[in-house]
C-alpha cells in the first residue's frame, strides 16, 4: 500500500459519532494526499454549512489523530472546508487546543460525554441488527434474554457490536450477553419487550439520519452515486414490522 492509501485506511477507522458510519463511507473525505516528506494533507466536506460545530469538531479531531499515527506520515494537515466554524475548528484541532479552548467562551464542556452517549446509541442499534435475523429466522424472546454473544452466527454485524461494547467497557467476550441496557447489565425477558422496541428505534434514527445526511451530501456537491438507493433503504426501515 502506498502511503496515501495507508493514510485512507486510517481515515476509514473515523465515524461520524452521530451516524456511527465511517467518515470515508459517507464521502465527507474529499482528497487525501501525502507528498514526498511525508506531509498527509485530508480536506473534508459535510453535508451542510451549518453542520454542528461539536460533531465537525470531533471528527477533524479524530482524523487528525488517525492519520498522524500512520508510519511515514510527517505531519497531518487536516482542512475542513465549506463549514461556517472551518477556520475556528481547523485553528483549534492543528493547535491541539481541545474543543472547549477552542471555542472560547462558547464552550463550556469538552466532548467526551457526548461521544459516549452516541456510542451508547450506536451499541443498542447495534443488538437490533444482530437480534431482528434472529428473530426472522424463528428465535422467541425467550432465546434472546438467555443468548450470549458466543451463541449468534458470526457476522459483520455482530463484529462492529462487539467492538462498540468494548468502546464502552461492555463485556464483548463470548459468555456475555447478547442484550444489554447501556449500562451493560443483563436485559431480563421482562424487559424485553421494551427493549427490543427501543433497540429498534434507536437504529431507524440512526439510519435515516445517515440517508438524509447522503442526500444533502449528494445535492451540495453532486456525489454518492448510491445515495438513491441508500435513501429508499432507509425508507424501507421505516415500513418494516
Amino acid at each position: 500500500m502506498t502511503l496515501a492509501s495507508r493514510a485512507l485506511a486510517a481515515l476509514d477507522t473515523v465515524r461520524d459519532p452521530e451516524l456511527d458510519t465511517s467518515i470515508v463511507e459517507l464521502q465527507f473525505v474529499s482528497s487525501c494526499t501525502v507528498t514526498a516528506d511525508g506531509v498527509a494533507q485530508v480536506r473534508l466536506r459535510l453535508p451542510t454549512f451549518f453542520c454542528a460545530p461539536n460533531f465537525a469538531f470531533l471528527m477533524v479531531a479524530d482524523a487528525y489523530d488517525a492519520v498522524s499515527a500512520v508510519e511515514g506520515v510527517t505531519r497531518a494537515e487536516i482542512v475542513l472546508e465549506d463549514h461556517f466554524a472551518a477556520t475556528t475548528i481547523n485553528d483549534g484541532v492543528a493547535a491541539r487546543a481541545g474543543f472547549v479552548a477552542t471555542f472560547d467562551g462558547e464552550a463550556q464542556n469538552e466532548l467526551h460525554e457526548l461521544r459516549k452517549t452516541f456510542l451508547r446509541k450506536a451499541m443498542l442499534a447495534g443488538q437490533d441488527r444482530v437480534a431482528r435475523p434472529l428473530l426472522a429466522a424463528g428465535a422467541q424472546p425467550a432465546d434472546l434474554a438467555e443468548m450470549r454473544l458466543g451463541d449468534v452466527p458470526p457476522s459483520p454485524d455482530l463484529v462492529r457490536l462487539r467492538e462498540r461494547r468494548a468502546e464502552l467497557g461492555i463485556r464483548s467476550d463470548d459468555d456475555a450477553p447478547l442484550l444489554v441496557d447501556d449500562t451493560g447489565a443483563p436485559v431480563g425477558l421482562e424487559a424485553l419487550p421494551l427493549h427490543l422496541r427501543r433497540v429498534r428505534s434507536t437504529r431507524v434514527n440512526i439510519e435515516a439520519n445517515a440517508g438524509h445526511c447522503l442526500s444533502l451530501l449528494a445535492t451540495r456537491y453532486g456525489v454518492g452515486s448510491a445515495t438513491d438507493e441508500q435513501v429508499v433503504e432507509q425508507m424501507a426501515i421505516h415500513t418494516t414490522p
